[in-house]
């Protein structure tokens, strides 16, 4: 039976979030033999051909010179930031914690919308913001257990991911898709390729080609996202990003031999709950105007999983 509409969409974006949950797991794998810096440079160079080919579509001309100079460059601080903090998270701690913590972006997305978009956040989803926030205090248990630099690496990495995502809404289409994906791009390659020459360890080769799968398999992720919000709506596509932790706990458990602890599943499951009120809030209206956190296509940014959103306004431009 062909599936149609949100149960399509909701395939698809589980689809989605399989491959960049396989993604994390080959950069833990290869984390423990390789910095993080190394592992991403070499994943980004290998994204190029695969990000100049999607480039090519675009039919309009144009330089990366930027409309908006100061948003663009701050946006791209912030996607190398996350991509440099979401490939550290992924390579020292827990699979299940990393992603428990990365799930606050859309409780970071409705604060930043505020001062950047002008939105309105009624009590309710403040109350949603509140119990997430404390789901994070439940997994990272301060006290507790020691905080350790790759747990501050995954809330900077979803605070950066959370910019990026309300700084494209904020710039909308006032900028080239070309310049919002090469920005990150190049000015990642050029802070870790300079980290190289002091964490620059020789690789194997099958290590090398496992760096190209992650740029593959980010990139094959971002498509069927987009995919996914076209056939089904997005507040029921949206909670599918969720998934992940399931996806957390199997190859954590099979590879890592990692089982996610109460208080990991207790937390992760407040701050599901929270993000989960707040895209139900924004898809009914309440007093959202831009619905930030349901537009925002929930991924951590990184050079190898590039905002679906970008990527669809180039495949838009072809057709």
């Amino acid at each position: 039976m062909r599936l149609t509409g949100n149960a399509a969409g909701a395939m698809l974006q589980l689809a989605a979030m399989g491959l960049y949950a396989t993604h994390d797991a080959i950069i833990k794998v290869l984390g423990e033999s390789y910095h993080s810096f190394q592992i991403l440079f070499f994943s980004s160079l290998l994204s190029f051909p695969l990000v100049s080919l999607i480039l090519l579509q675009d039919p309009n001309p144009g330089t990366l010179r930027p409309n908006s100079p100061g948003w663009v460059v701050l946006r791209a601080c912030c996607g190398i930031t996350a991509g440099l903090c979401g490939f550290f998270a992924f390579s020292v701690l827990p699979l299940a914690q990393v992603y428990s913590i990365l799930f606050t972006t859309p409780l970071l997305i409705t604060i930043l919308s505020i001062p950047l978009l002008g939105e309105r956040v009624g009590l309710h989803r403040w109350g949603a913001i509140l119990f997430g926030l404390v789901g994070v205090l439940i997994v990272l248990r301060p006290g507790a257990q020691n905080l350790e630099p790759g747990h501050f690496a995954a809330m900077l990495g979803a605070a950066a991911s959370a910019s990026v995502a309300v700084i494209t809404r904020k710039l909308g289409r006032s900028e080239r898709p070309l310049v919002l994906l090469m920005w990150p791009m190049l000015g990642n390659l050029f802070v870790t390729g300079t980290a190289l020459s002091v964490t620059y360890q020789p690789m194997q080769l099958t290590d090398l080609a496992l760096t190209g799968v992650i740029a593959c398999l980010g990139l094959a992720g971002a498509f069927l996202v987009i995919l996914a919000y076209r056939a089904g709506e997005a507040a029921l596509v949206a909670p599918m990003q969720y998934s992940q932790i399931l996806w957390a706990t199997v190859y954590g458990w099979y590879l890592f031999s990692e089982m996610p602890d109460a208080a990991t599943l207790t937390g992760a499951g407040v701050i599901i709950g929270s993000g989960l009120y707040i895209v139900w809030r924004e898809s009914h209206g309440g007093n959202s105007d831009n619905r930030p956190a349901m537009v925002a296509r929930l991924r951590t940014e990184s050079v190898t999983t590039p905002k679906s959103t970008i990527l669809q306004r180039i495949w838009r431009r072809r057709k």
